[in-house]
């Protein structure tokens, strides 16, 4: 009787793990562990005085905890580890502008998304072209190893690629580029910079790819998703996610971008997912 009552325990106990419930020990803990980067602002970034990482991404992650009636525990993580240290469970969600692909998507789970970022070309002002499609074979410069990059051969174009967008800006001005490809707000800033530096340069209104952006997390936590997807839902509604996006992207920012989406379930979006 005792051999089967030791093998029951012993069986419990290898059990048990796999039955655990991430939302569960947040709650127990008292502690949201979020993923953000190190350095990208306007999403997560030092603070040049206080040295804390400030950001969209932190005021979002500091929402959510608030609604959970849990502290906010940030953590820096490079472009690199977003999906891994989640995936490990390191972290309990990743929120650092993390756009949906599906290499990513077969490791982690994503949350509804709460904006559908857009990966966009600008070219010389005085280019005539008005489309991606015009851009067929054409070089354009990114950053090496981005979505960016990848868009460029998605559109059929030849990539030039560079270890920042400054100098992938830099290629376009000295012709080795006949434009640049990057993420909606960097496009937006660099080509209000060109106005009164360089050649000027106009950004094409249609998107070379949509990529919507959510909050990842473990595979197989149902109840932190629901609670995640719930929450955001609440903060959309009373106007919170929208309020951090004006203090960190708005129209009064050097971004200048206006938030038009909603926390929308991901099967309701109609995009092509990026490999």
């Amino acid at each position: 009787m005792k051999f089967g009552l030791a093998v029951t325990a012993i069986a419990i106990a290898f059990v048990a793990p796999a039955n655990a419930d991430q939302l569960a020990d947040i709650m127990a803990r008292k502690e949201l562990r979020c993923g953000t980067y190190a350095d990208v602002p306007p999403f997560s970034a030092p603070d040049p005085k206080t040295r804390e990482l400030v950001g969209f991404d932190v005021d979002l992650c500091k929402g959510i905890a608030k609604r959970w009636g849990v502290e906010a525990k940030i953590t820096p993580l490079s472009v690199e580890a977003r999906v891994p240290e989640v995936k490990l469970g390191r972290v309990d969600l990743t929120i650092a502008n993390l756009a949906y692909t599906l290499s990513r998507a077969e490791q982690i789970q994503y949350s509804d998304p709460y904006y559908v970022a857009k990966e966009m070309l600008a070219v010389k002002a005085s280019d005539p072209s008005t489309s991606k499609a015009d851009f067929k074979g054409k070089r354009l410069a990114s950053t090496k190893g981005s979505t960016s990059e990848l868009a460029i051969k998605l559109n059929g174009s030849e990539p030039l690629t560079f270890q920042d967008t400054g100098s992938a800006f830099m290629a376009v001005q000295q012709n080795k580029a006949i434009g640049m490809v990057a993420n909606t707000m960097t496009i937006t800033k660099l080509v209000n910079e060109s106005k009164t530096r360089g050649v000027e340069l106009k950004m094409i209104p249609e998107p070379m790819v949509l990529q919507p952006t959510g909050i990842g997390m473990k595979k197989d936590e149902p109840a932190l998703l629901a609670k995640v997807n719930e929450t955001l839902k609440a903060m959309d509604d009373a106007g919170e996610i929208n309020a951090a996006w004006d203090k960190w992207l708005g129209p009064n920012t050097e971004f200048k971008m206006t938030r038009t989406d909603k926390v929308t379930p991901l099967s309701q979006l109609k995009f092509d997912p990026i490999p």
